[in-house]
């Protein structure tokens, strides 16, 4: 089926969709590009309908693509003006899918994990906290690393950034169809978990009585909370959380919180995996 109007009705749904409200409203999000439409594709996440250009069909790639995608949702061609029209990035690739936003409760990780990524053999949870993140960028980067390590899911805290948004979407690069995600919960609600996973609590902090991040025990079950760009961790979960930090010799004052979060979930994998 052709689409040729800008007043269609899956045009402006996928247009709205670029705004929170509307996302919230719908349950839905925006996948864009060929990498990420592939991923999606191959994912067990639900499809509502994708929309493609022409030019995507000029490669044999798209063709590919395209072929699997309709066996998991209905397609439309449109124009490349209208392409260009829905895109969010200046250079669109030509497609477009409507996707059903896959939430999970905190309650469904109860038992270290139960609904996420099984842990190799007696392997402890490994939880990672965005308290308050709000960067896009940053965000996706750090879902994308605990992807990396086979994190067991991401939290986010009421304040951090849309996961479903389109830059924090495209910054994980297929990671956020790999691992549960929970969103929107209270610092009293992660330390709760954290007790009731009987996992240890850490939140990177520059405090005097924070320990070096290599100095950690991260062979326990551990949930790890990395704070928003500008004030850290929030004054409630530090209060219920052991703090850690990462050592720094030069001069600069920090580190962006997507390498912190490197930085402290691959030392976790050297002590599970290396030692």
């Amino acid at each position: 089926m052709v689409i040729d109007s800008a007043s269609n009705k899956k045009i402006k749904l996928m247009e709205s969709l670029r705004l929170r409200k509307h996302r919230e409203r719908e349950g839905l999000f925006r996948i864009e590009g060929v990498r990420l439409a592939e991923m999606a594709a191959e994912s067990g996440w639900e499809l509502r309908f994708g929309l493609y250009t022409a030019e995507l069909l000029e490669k044999e790639r798209g063709r590919q693509l395209l072929a699997g995608l309709r066996e998991r949702c209905p397609l439309y061609e449109i124009s490349a003006p209208l392409g260009k029209k829905v895109a969010a990035t200046d250079t669109p690739q030509g497609i477009f899918l409507a996707a059903t936003q896959q939430k999970t409760d905190l309650s469904e990780l109860a038992g270290g994990g139960q609904s996420g990524r099984k842990q190799d053999g007696a392997e402890q949870p490994l939880f990672v906290v965005l308290d308050g993140v709000q960067d896009p960028g940053n965000a996706g980067t750090i879902i994308r690393t605990a992807d990396a390590v086979d994190a067991t899911a991401v939290i986010l805290t009421k304040g951090s950034v849309d996961v479903f948004g389109d830059k924090v979407v495209r910054a994980t690069m297929g990671s956020l169809f790999h691992l549960p995600i929970v969103a929107d919960v209270s610092a009293a609600e992660v330390a709760a978990f954290a007790e009731a996973a009987d996992c240890q609590l850490l939140a990177t902090a520059l405090d005097a009585l924070a320990k070096p991040h290599f100095a950690v025990d991260f062979r326990r079950g551990s949930l790890i909370a990395f704070g928003n760009e500008g004030n850290g961790v929030s004054e409630a979960l530090l209060r219920a959380a052991a703090k850690v930090y990462i050592p720094m010799y030069g001069r600069a004052e920090s580190l962006n919180v997507g390498v912190s979060s490197a930085v402290v979930l691959y030392e976790a994998v050297r002590q599970r995996r290396f030692c």
